[in-house]
């Protein structure tokens, strides 16, 4: 379900924990308790001329040790935080086929993982029929979103025709736009979807050596939950097995903010929660407590505020 801004919350209540400058934070639930958010460090891929002159990337080797100085065993996805995304962007045009939308999900969960490098396991949990309490609510929100959806493509089409000076021909003005309530379970797309990521799976367990001793499961549309509580409910059923070690390290990707509270209910002492930081791509240097002082240039360069620390010299 999630709640709404909650991590804003957390960083602007407690500014200490999040002045990061870097697009992914890991926050820890209980391992680092002193420094519970920290910045992800991502490797390149690199540049090579291949035998033609022609320059080629080489996909990051994630069988050498994390960048980050820390090992992780198990991540889990929560699926729907990188499909929807993917296939509605924000800021840029979204993909114009479905199949340009697998790829993009393809990318995104293939970065998360270069960036954790699991040892052990990794989950992938798609959204499935929700409680009946949420069903109602979903039904109603998805109903006002797209006509909402429709409305504005429409406006917008035609506002941008208007502005570069073209006329719409009537076959463009008929075209209808994807609709995101698609990302709903017994849909099509979510069946396209949880297929395509057993192919993409299967192809990098044969091709990639960082995924060969992986075990990865993939809890589809077809099983009923949402994605973080599937994730909750298959670690507290591994610590009942008889050779859980309890010292296993585990991480969660996913952009609903209940994931810090879920982390915490499970009591493992190893529990990091991964997330995009939502001041990342925030070019004010306004105060996250107060919202009106700035920062000065070096004030920002050392991440101290000024009502924090008064006695810097700006």
């Amino acid at each position: 379900m999630g709640v709404p801004a909650l991590f804003r919350w957390l960083s602007r209540k407690y500014p200490k924990i999040g002045m990061c400058s870097f697009s992914y934070l890991l926050i820890a639930s209980i391992e680092t308790p002193t420094h519970p958010v920290t910045s992800v460090l991502e490797e390149d891929e690199v540049e090579v001329a291949d035998a033609v002159g022609e320059a080629i990337k080489l996909p990051v080797d994630i069988t050498t040790p994390n960048p980050n100085g820390s090992e992780f065993d198990n991540l889990y996805l929560d699926m729907n935080g990188i499909v929807h995304p993917c296939t509605h962007p924000e800021g840029k045009p979204p993909p114009e086929t479905e199949e340009e939308m697998m790829i993009a999900v393809f990318k995104y969960t293939n970065r998360v993982v270069n960036m954790i490098r699991p040892r052990k396991l990794l989950f992938m949990a798609i959204d499935g029929v929700a409680p009946r309490a949420k069903m109602n609510q979903q039904r109603s929100r998805r109903f006002r979103s797209a006509q909402e959806a429709k409305d504005k493509a429409e406006a917008r089409k035609l506002a941008v025709a208007e502005a570069m000076g073209k006329v719409i021909s009537d076959e463009e003005k008929n075209k209808e736009a994807w609709d995101s309530n698609a990302i709903t379970p017994g849909t099509p797309f979510m069946d396209l979807l949880a297929s395509s990521l057993r192919y993409w799976v299967v192809e990098k367990m044969n091709t990639d050596p960082g995924w060969k001793g992986l075990q990865v499961i993939i809890s589809d549309a077809s099983v009923p939950g949402e994605g973080e509580h599937k994730i909750m409910d298959f670690i507290r059923r591994q610590r009942s097995n008889q050779g859980h070690d309890p010292n296993t390290k585990h991480v969660i990707y996913g952009l609903d903010a209940d994931l810090i509270m879920l982390a915490l209910a499970t009591h493992e002492p190893h529990f990091r929660v991964l997330r995009e930081d939502v001041f990342s791509q925030d070019k004010s240097t306004a105060c996250r407590i107060c919202e009106t002082q700035t920062y000065s240039t070096r004030e920002k360069a050392l991440h101290l505020p000024r009502h924090l620390y008064p006695q810097r010299v700006p």
